[in-house]
């Protein structure tokens, strides 16, 4: 029986149903990242082939990239990541904290990560690596929960108590394999983070266990925590007695990009 309405076309719907896969395999990239097909193909339910295919269209407009050539995974271009900091209005983020975040390398001689708060998530924006054999490695882009990361813990301790609440109130079940703290825990770790002025890497080691950190946050001309700048270090490398030192060097970068920010 015939509604009256017009039908849409069989190639209409396949061609709406290619664009919000290929969008979906997009996201689940920008989130997973470094990720490889078959990961891809079974967190999102599409097939392997089509998977491939948004891929490849992905890589041709420019948004997506191989980072791991060995193991065939993919990541996004910095034209994505570009994009992203324009849309949070922090696009000079990046090119006013450039200089701070080279010279905290230089002095330490190990990475220190720039990210970018984006709602609950935390996303790197610029590395510095060290120039030693052993580092940290975490790719331009990723993304992962606030409360994964110390940075985010470190932007976490400068909110309002009842934004911390509904940011923990989320739920996060499990990420990278690994248990994720009680939200009580979490409010423990953000508290002594807002005591001291700078995270620890403790607060973050169930999400990167061999990764020793320390962080602080970059706030706005408003004086809102909207970024942060972390120093990694190999867990195996890591000495706590040079926390002393450390950290105040951490704190000293993330300010000084704060009062950059501010004037800029």
């Amino acid at each position: 029986m015939s509604t009256g309405l017009p039908e849409k076309p069989a190639s209409g719907v396949r061609s709406m149903n290619s664009v919000l896969s290929t969008l979906r395999v997009f996201e689940e990239v920008a989130l997973r990242q470094p990720i490889g097909v078959s990961d891809l193909a079974r967190v999102t339910g599409i097939p392997k082939s089509s998977v491939q295919r948004c891929l490849v269209t992905l890589q041709q407009a420019g948004w997506l990239k191989v980072v791991d050539p060995e193991r065939a995974r993919w990541g996004v271009t910095m034209k994505a990541l570009t994009l992203g900091l324009r849309s949070a209005g922090e696009q000079d983020l990046r090119a006013v904290a450039g200089p701070v975040v080279k010279r905290l390398a230089a002095e330490t001689d190990e990475t220190v990560l720039l990210g970018l708060r984006d709602g609950e998530e935390y996303v790197i924006v610029a590395r510095e690596d060290t120039t030693q054999v052993v580092r940290v490695v975490q790719e331009i882009g990723s993304r992962v929960p606030l409360r994964a990361t110390s940075a985010g813990l470190a932007i976490m301790a400068r909110l309002e108590q009842a934004e911390v609440d509904e940011l923990l109130e989320r739920d996060l079940t499990e990420f990278a394999n690994a248990p994720v703290p009680d939200p009580d825990e979490l409010r423990a770790e953000i508290a002594q983070t807002a005591k001291r002025g700078y995270a620890l890497h403790g607060s973050s080691s169930w999400y990167r266990p061999h990764v020793a950190s320390i962080a602080a946050a970059i706030t706005n001309a408003a004086g809102q925590p909207i970024a942060g700048v972390t120093l990694a270090v190999p867990q195996t490398r890591y000495d706590r007695s040079r926390e002393k030192t450390l950290a105040p060097l951490v704190v000293a970068a993330a300010d000084e990009i704060s009062r950059l920010l501010a004037a800029s």
